[in-house]
């Protein structure tokens, strides 16, 4: 009886089980994902996942111990050359299990497994962190609004003025000059027409050729 055993024995003896779940992460090193059963890749991660954390110390003790459990040689100068590089940054969760549906045969539910720093389209889908609204009063806002265009009215009201005081000046400036031209027209002597100076002499003439006419009684 399994009282209070959560392991997943997978049908299999415990050397048989051993022996596959080895054999599956060298794959998975090698090829970076893997198509299997998402029993057996839900146990390849809690496999897999300790001794990816061991390779980012990359000493003699820690390539012995996955050695032993992984037993290639190339899989392991892989996993401390290639593999600790791109993890070294990241806390844990090495892997990504992404369901695919059930198989025609059995009804068994497939799945790949992959590791998440090797796969570019889902890096370059992840999004930028979103910000947090917080709540704040409208009354608040509304006076930082009013404050901060209480300056600019002041301003605006001030440049105004001082267009018109320059306005005024302008005006004034121009009546001063136009002021003396009338003045010296007014003074100006009138000068007589030449019809008045005709009218003139012909008054002043001498009649003594005129010979008066004769009165017929």
């Amino acid at each position: 009886m399994r009282h209070n055993n959560k392991i997943n024995h997978l049908g299999r003896t415990y050397a048989h089980r051993e022996a596959m779940l080895s054999n599956m992460a060298v794959s998975l090193i090698k090829h970076k994902r893997i198509f299997t059963t998402l029993a057996k890749a839900k146990e390849l991660r809690k496999y897999i996942e300790p001794l990816i954390t061991k390779s980012k110390e990359d000493t003699t003790h820690s390539r012995r111990i996955v050695f032993r459990n992984l037993r290639d040689k190339y899989a392991v100068s892989e996993l401390f050359k290639d593999v600790s590089q791109k993890i070294g940054s990241r806390p844990g969760g090495y892997t990504r299990i992404i369901k695919t549906g059930n198989r025609l045969g059995d009804n068994a539910s497939m799945c790949f497994i992959e590791l998440v720093d090797y796969n570019e389209l889902m890096l370059k889908e992840e999004k930028a962190p979103v910000k947090t609204k917080t709540r704040r009063s409208k009354r608040k806002g509304e006076d930082s609004v009013s404050k901060s265009n209480a300056p600019k009215a002041t301003s605006i009201r001030k440049n105004s003025e001082e267009e018109k005081e320059v306005s005024e000046i302008s005006v004034k400036e121009t009546l001063a000059e136009k002021a003396p031209e009338t003045e010296s027209i007014a003074e100006a002597p009138v000068e007589s027409t030449p019809q008045e100076t005709v009218a003139e002499d012909t008054s002043g003439e001498d009649n003594s050729d005129y010979e008066e006419t004769p009165k017929v009684e």
